[in-house]
């Protein structure tokens, strides 16, 4: 029997403040989150020294990730300004995110300066046809360590075909955003999801699942038991 190797929880932080950042950062990793998210895009302070300087007063695995407006972040300055933080940021990072459609020049000097990147794509609006999906997956994963893709389903069927295409790929997260595909964040990291998403207050994405609940399913699942 071929066992899934057991996936990592991230809780993502997006806070304005330092204080408020550390404070979430201490309680994910007390209530035990694998990684924190530092959500770069947040900040009201985003100069890369004080960037850095908050990544190491967090003294855990981090992902960073400094998202685009439009995939859901709020980064107000310039394309060449986000992206340099990112490559500022990635010595001190686990992991960076940096979207597919970044411009294809600033993607490959963010993949460069990285350890391991997640190459990801969001929709908020709908969930591209499978085809679509396994197209952008292709393309992430020829770039990246990990691809990921966050899609908003109109239908049950929208969640399957997401579970489906993580089925099929290898260091792959996909989440169904909403209440219609929540399911989805614990289900598939048992079909080889290396990573998911959980919140300890609210969530950052539509449907994530709190911290506690997030490690009880996958555990219980995980150990058989259902």
């Amino acid at each position: 029997m071929i066992m899934t190797p057991k996936p990592l929880i991230c809780v993502p932080i997006l806070k304005k403040d330092r204080e408020d950042v550390l404070k979430v950062a201490t309680e994910a990793i007390k209530l035990g989150a694998d990684l924190v998210e530092l959500r770069i895009d947040a900040l009201l302070d985003n100069d890369p020294q004080s960037v850095t300087h908050l990544m190491e007063e967090i003294n855990h695995p981090i992902i960073a990730t400094n998202r685009m407006r439009e995939e859901g972040g709020y980064f107000m300055g310039s394309e060449s300004e986000r992206s340099g933080i990112l490559v500022e940021a990635a010595d001190y990072a686990d992991y960076v995110d940096i979207e597919l459609q970044t411009n294809e020049k600033l993607r490959s000097e963010v993949i460069r300066a990285t350890k391991s990147a997640i190459i990801s794509f969001h929709d908020f609006e709908r969930t591209p046809p499978r085809n679509e999906l396994l197209e952008i997956v292709r393309r992430e994963r020829e770039l990246g360590a990990i691809a990921k893709f966050s899609v908003m389903p109109q239908n049950r069927q929208d969640t399957l075909n997401v579970l489906e295409v993580v089925n099929q790929n290898d260091n792959t997260i996909g989440i169904a955003m909403g209440e219609l595909g929540r399911y989805t964040r614990v289900v598939a990291p048992l079909l080889g999801s290396p990573l998911t998403y959980a919140s300890l207050d609210g969530g950052s994405a539509p449907g994530q699942l709190d911290l506690n609940d997030t490690k009880e399913i996958i555990d219980t699942l995980m150990a058989g038991d259902y």
